[in-house]
């Protein structure tokens, strides 16, 4: 019963259509005690030979009025009842997404996508039963149960209800047993189910990979095996789950027999008639389904508790990115100053970046190369304040980044990742996401700068072609060079080109370059790439290697020294060189 006190809140802000659900289901439980009284009348009424024609048609549509009657009530409370149900899974699944839209990335790499898909979806729907089936079998089972045990007391023969009641206690220690353990391999289940949308979502996501690669086999191997362990979980729940229905059904047998033992005796010694035993019998089966409700809402109740417990643990989590009380909200403006001692991710022991320090007037472009995993990408991390737990300051114009808010300092960067995610929309939606008010002529220029305005009136339907799923319709340059429009078309303070050129012929990466460097004069820029083309033209050039600065200069002064930039310099451009004479 934890649960319903986790969820409290809830109640409190609907009680009117809990009220409401609840008095109409009282009502349903009072009028279906009417039809087994009549029942038993009738029999006593035809026994003693009292029955007439019209007292049967009377009684008779009494009996059908109740069922039309009951009919209407019980449409009523399972409206009110389910549908403010389905309220708190819009509410907890709202309040999980904004949750996840606030935190850091060491939330994402702590969670799997998989685990999350199946809070978002199982363990919402497994609390949704809770505020609805949960509180619809309680009130029933309690109402129904209550109402019809009363009734048999009070008008039948206390003594019979008393001592077909005797085996009902029974019930409770079940029910304390197998709730304890429903509840842990639940959580189980849950966690399984969790792993098999993750590795769902990694082979969808990973297919081209493995085919190529030609590991289908062991793809299928790997998912059956989830899927197997899924099952194996589920029916551990199950099994558990079917153990209270049998037990149910026993006690109903030892009721019934008791009843008819002692209901016998009753009638010989003329404390009963045949009519009232017949009516205690309907009202014995009546109360099957509160017997049978209590396993239900032991499993609807332990299942909600296991999967709020999941839920709570993520809403619980906190981002370690903090704004300040009184954070600056004024765009960013002015240089830029890099002053890093050391960086290291919290699940690693080595140091991802040590003694950075880069001044960045503004309006310069400042590339950055290096051998893979040298840092850059690390760096830019920071600029975006993925992570905080670093020593030193990274600040625009005097100001640290930390003092922003998010919005003032993400809105004023332009990132393009490495790995260059499109929507499954449009073009015009996709390079104009950051702001859907941005004109037609505002995504045409930024399509121009990047040099894919041609390439998209070739599409099929224009800028209106939808690119698929993560852009799976379009060519690595194309995601590439829309990804790039729909960081320029924001005109950002700093614009941030992580490899986002490494899939472009180096025409058309010279042709952005320079339609970048025309539009940007006033705007800062930074670019990282493995291709020395690419930053051979930027302000000041610094070489990463193990996380620190190995090289700095402009192009020409790095050539005059004998280090890694000049020697990847002269390798590309043989390699250049040869590829034109193939």
């Amino acid at each position: 019963m934890q649960i319903f006190k986790k969820l409290k809140w809830f109640f409190k802000q609907e009680w009117r259509s809990y009220i409401v659900g609840v008095f109409f289901l009282i009502v349903v439980a009072l009028i279906q005690v009417v039809s087994p009284r009549i029942v038993g009348n009738i029999i006593d009424d035809i026994n003693e030979q009292l029955l007439t024609p019209r007292s049967l048609m009377i009684q008779a549509g009494i009996i059908l009025l109740c069922g039309i009657s009951q009919y209407i009530f019980r449409y009523i409370w399972r409206m009110e009842i389910w549908g403010t149900s389905a309220k708190l899974e819009k509410i907890l699944r709202t309040r999980l997404f904004n949750h996840f839209t606030k935190m850091d990335a060491e939330f994402f790499q702590k969670y799997r996508t998989g685990d999350l898909m199946a809070h978002a979806t199982n363990d919402l729907n497994a609390i949704r039963m809770v505020a609805g089936a949960g509180i619809l079998t309680l009130a029933d089972s309690i109402s129904s149960g209550g109402i019809t045990f009363l009734t048999m007391l009070l008008t039948v023969n206390w003594k019979l209800t008393l001592i077909a009641m005797i085996p009902v206690p029974a019930l409770t220690l079940v029910s304390r047993i197998l709730g304890k353990k429903i509840h842990r391999t639940f959580r189980k289940a849950q966690a399984s189910f969790s792993a098999l949308n993750d590795k769902t979502q990694e082979s969808v996501t990973g297919v081209k990979v493995i085919k190529t690669f030609g590991e289908e086999k062991e793809d299928i191997a790997d998912f059956e095996a989830k899927t197997r362990d899924v099952v194996l979980k589920n029916k551990e729940v199950y099994a558990i789950d079917s153990m209270f229905r049998p037990v149910v059904i026993f006690v109903m047998g030892i009721s019934y027999a008791l009843s008819l033992i002692f209901g016998a005796y009753f009638i010989q010694n003329g404390e009963m008639t045949i009519g009232n035993l017949v009516t205690f019998f309907s009202y014995i089966a009546l109360m099957r389904w509160p017997m049978l409700a209590v396993g239900r809402l032991l499993n609807v109740l332990e299942r909600g508790s296991a999967s709020y417990s999941r839920i709570d643990e993520l809403l619980q989590e906190q981002s370690r990115i903090i704004e300040p009380k009184h954070a600056i909200t004024q765009p960013l403006d002015g240089d830029l100053d890099i002053a890093i001692q050391s960086f290291q991710y919290s699940d690693s022991e080595q140091i991802s970046l040590k003694d950075i320090a880069v001044h960045l007037p503004k309006g310069h472009t400042l590339g950055i190369v290096g051998r893979t995993g040298s840092g850059k990408s690390s760096l830019f991390s920071l600029l975006l304040r993925e992570y905080d737990h670093y020593d030193g300051t990274i600040s625009y114009n005097g100001i640290n980044i930390k003092d922003y808010s998010l919005d003032s300092l993400l809105s004023g960067i332009g990132y393009v990742p490495q790995d260059n995610f499109l929507f499954s929309t449009n073009v015009t939606d996709n390079i104009r996401f950051a702001n859907p008010a941005f004109s037609d002529e505002e995504v045409y220029e930024a399509a121009r700068i990047t040099a894919i305005h041609d390439d998209i009136l070739g599409f099929p339907n224009g800028y209106e072609t939808l690119v698929g799923e993560r852009g799976v319709s379009l060519s690595g340059g194309q995601k590439q060079r829309i990804s790039i429009a729909r960081a320029v078309i924001t005109q950002p303070e700093l614009l941030i080109l992580d490899d986002s050129l490494s899939a472009v012929d180096a025409k058309t990466e010279e042709r952005i370059l320079s339609q970048l460097k025309e539009k940007r004069k006033n705007q800062t820029t930074i670019i990282a790439a493995h291709r020395i083309s690419s930053v051979m033209h930027a302000d000041e050039i610094i070489v990463l290697d193990n996380g620190t600065i190995v090289e700095r200069g402009n192009h020409d002064q790095l050539m005059q020294n004998q280090g890694w930039y000049r020697r990847m310099y002269e390798k590309q451009q043989l390699e250049s060189k040869l590829e034109g004479e193939k």
